[in-house]
């Protein structure tokens, strides 16, 4: 019993120094958002990790230190650790390099930091990430759209293909009918990002295929970045998806499906052949391809007032306006569309052009760091 504490305890404790690694170089990234003139005075803190009951974070100018709660980075994806750890930071900002005095802690300095440094004034106290509300279904309470789109996902389960081929279709039509209505009121609409699958140092092709798939029929803008990745100890890359609430649950959810989907699909296919994890990219590559030749084809029956078929890809501009001040230096790339065996690749297509997506919209807690039991 004693080993087995004492392994834990350094399980525990080798975790949280990776994690205050993490938050070092984290700090640093966000350096990107800054203009020379402005990191004068910006200096990097001492960063920690202590029992706190209702406070996600702090700033200490006393000790130049910035502290993160720790069951809550213990038990919390990593860009809601990130989400607080900006916050944190402009206040350090608010605080060193633009000389707040007489204000509250939330005051216009604290908020002038945060837009600089693209922080969530909100990521304090008893704040819920969209994670958490995603798991806790709060989106969908008084969401008619969403629980209309649950209900038409259950529907795309049925045995019967026509069935379950028209509920999928249809779920496509309302959400497209809802961002176009969106934009025809021409509303202010509130804008948030989420981490979609797992900051690793190298991604499978199959991963940059769904990323622009999700960009172009789902509603959202997405962007590989800088994150950390705690199993190496070192910064890698993840991809980052910016939208409404409401579009960031159904783009995870896709996101989510596919990769299951694929997986099970290469299972069965790879049974006797013993293909390696290229021909895996090669295999998966052609069903998200063929996924996106069947929306393709779906939209292009879809018309508009006047008759004419709906864009394949609609810009929403308050969301480019909001995707732009997030990350005002972007380069924009697309990998190459063509597998290395090209038998493999029209194989996963086939595959990909039957796939229906089902079920309701529901999300596991992804990325989640668990100590080991």
């Amino acid at each position: 019993m004693t080993s087995k504490r004492l392994s834990k305890e350094s399980v525990q404790k080798a975790l949280e120094r990776n994690i205050l690694h993490g938050l070092s170089c984290e700090w640093e990234a966000a350096l990107y958002f800054l203009k020379p003139d402005q990191r004068i005075n910006f200096k990097k803190p001492l960063f920690s990790l202590k029992k706190m009951k209702s406070r996600l974070g702090y700033w200490s100018a006393e000790k130049h230190e910035i502290c993160i709660n720790r069951y809550f980075v213990l038990n919390h994806q990593w860009d809601s650790i990130r989400e607080v750890l900006y916050h944190e930071m402009a206040h350090q900002f608010a605080d060193q390099v633009l000389h707040t005095q007489n204000e509250t802690p939330h005051g216009s300095a604290f908020q002038e930091a945060c837009h600089l440094l693209r922080a969530n004034p909100k990521a304090s106290g008893h704040y819920q990430s969209l994670h958490e509300r995603v798991q806790s279904g709060t989106l969908e309470s008084d969401d008619r759209i969403m629980l209309r789109i649950r209900k038409l996902m259950a529907l795309s389960e049925s045995s019967n293909q026509h069935e379950a081929q028209a509920a999928m279709s249809k779920v496509h039509e309302l959400i497209l009918k809802y961002n176009i209505r969106l934009l025809e009121l021409n509303e202010n609409r509130n804008f948030e990002n989420i981490f979609i699958g797992t900051p690793m140092l190298r991604h499978p092709r199959e991963e940059y295929f769904i990323a622009n798939l999700l960009q172009d029929f789902y509603f959202v803008q997405g962007i590989w970045i800088s994150a950390y990745v705690i199993e190496k100890n070192k910064m890698g890359r993840v991809l980052e998806i910016n939208g409404t609430a409401q579009n960031i649950r159904i783009a995870s959810y896709v996101y989510d499906f596919i990769k299951q989907y694929i997986h099970s699909k290469w299972i069965e296919y790879n049974k006797e052949l013993s293909l390696n994890r290229y021909r895996k990219s090669d295999f998966s590559v052609g069903i998200v391809e063929g996924f996106r030749t069947k929306l393709e084809s779906q939209q292009r029956t879809k018309k508009t007032v006047d008759g004419s078929p709906y864009p394949v890809r609609i810009e929403d501009p308050l969301l480019t306006k909001y995707f732009s001040h997030r990350y005002p230096y972007v380069h924009r790339f697309r990998k190459n569309t063509s597998g290395d065996h090209e038998n493999i690749f029209n194989d996963g297509k086939k595959i990909g052009k039957k796939m229906v997506i089902y079920k309701g919209i529901h999300e596991k807690i992804k990325n989640r760091i668990r100590l080991l039991q």
